[in-house]
């Protein structure tokens, strides 16, 4: 599923009012995924109850190989960011 056709899923849900518009719902989901970010940059994770948990990790500087060439390359130390399901997402997935 595409952004688009989650904002439409959001608008043709029979939760959604009707008189909400894709852009408010756009908007909308834009403000989630910037205050997501925010929260896991500054305090290390954000949890949605019942939905999951997103962590910041950090990776260690290693070495990898070029696929191409089998050559030696160094990777850089970076941050990423790992999701975790909730118990509730894991058993909707497995009925």
């Amino acid at each position: 599923m595409t952004k688009s056709e989650l904002i439409d899923a959001v608008v043709a849900s029979s939760k959604t009012p009707e008189n909400i518009t894709k852009k408010a719902v756009a908007d909308i989901f834009d403000a989630i995924v910037d205050e997501i970010k925010k929260s896991v940059k500054d305090d290390g994770k954000f949890t949605v109850p019942a939905f999951g948990t997103f962590t910041k990790k950090e990776r260690a500087a290693r070495e990898g190989r070029n696929p191409q060439t089998g050559e030696t390359i160094k990777i850089a130390a970076s941050t990423t960011m790992t999701f975790k399901a909730a118990k509730d997402i894991k058993g909707f997935l497995n009925d």
